[in-house]
């Protein structure tokens, strides 16, 4: 059994990340966010919703103590929430990280938007975490799952990702999470 909590719960991907994981049941699933009104309704008696902020140190150290795998689906001051997850985990003694950065976060010269991703993605780097770091391109609703990767290094493809894409990959990522770990990955939906 393994223990998830998905920071920023209430975020479309998080919440398609959640529609797949209700229905494991090998996980105990865990939502942390600002305002659980947003979530609307959530199947499945193994879900605990804490409400909380990632920049509140001990909200989130005590929201995350007892999990084996930590999502993070974030907006906002990415830079100091990284920091957090990062100092929580490390006392916690929790290794799994999967943080949802942008594609485009290497360019040259760096657009402004895309800053605060480059940063909160340069703490999960210099961290010991095992983390997996997803660099998506912009989402489309389309009911679909085709999505292709390209490492760190390698040039990014593609202009878009289905959210189901990303939702289904994340959800792989969860279930075997040693295969993933210290990895950088842009994701698209091939030939897009």
């Amino acid at each position: 059994m393994k223990n998830v909590i998905i920071l920023g719960a209430s975020g479309n991907i998080a919440k398609k990340v959640t529609e797949i994981l209700v229905g494991d049941e090998d996980v105990n699933l865990t939502l942390f966010l600002r305002n659980k009104s947003r979530l609307g309704k959530t199947e499945g008696s193994k879900v605990n919703i804490i409400e909380g902020d990632v920049l509140n140190y001990n909200q989130l150290k005590a929201a995350i103590s007892d999990q084996d795998i930590v999502y993070a689906n974030l907006a906002g001051d990415l830079e100091s929430m990284a920091k957090n997850i990062v100092k929580a985990m490390n006392e916690s003694g929790i290794k799994k990280i999967i943080f949802i950065s942008s594609i485009g976060i290497y360019d040259t010269p760096l657009r402004p938007v895309l800053k605060p991703y480059r940063a909160a993605t340069d703490v999960f780097e210099a961290s010991d975490l095992d983390y997996a770091i997803l660099r998506p391109t912009w989402f489309t609703n389309v009911n679909e799952v085709d999505y292709e990767l390209t490492k760190k290094g390698e040039q990014e493809k593609g202009s878009v990702i289905s959210q189901k894409s990303l939702a289904t990959f994340i959800a792989k990522i969860i279930e075997s999470p040693d295969e993933y770990a210290r990895s950088n990955y842009g994701i698209n939906k091939p030939n897009s």
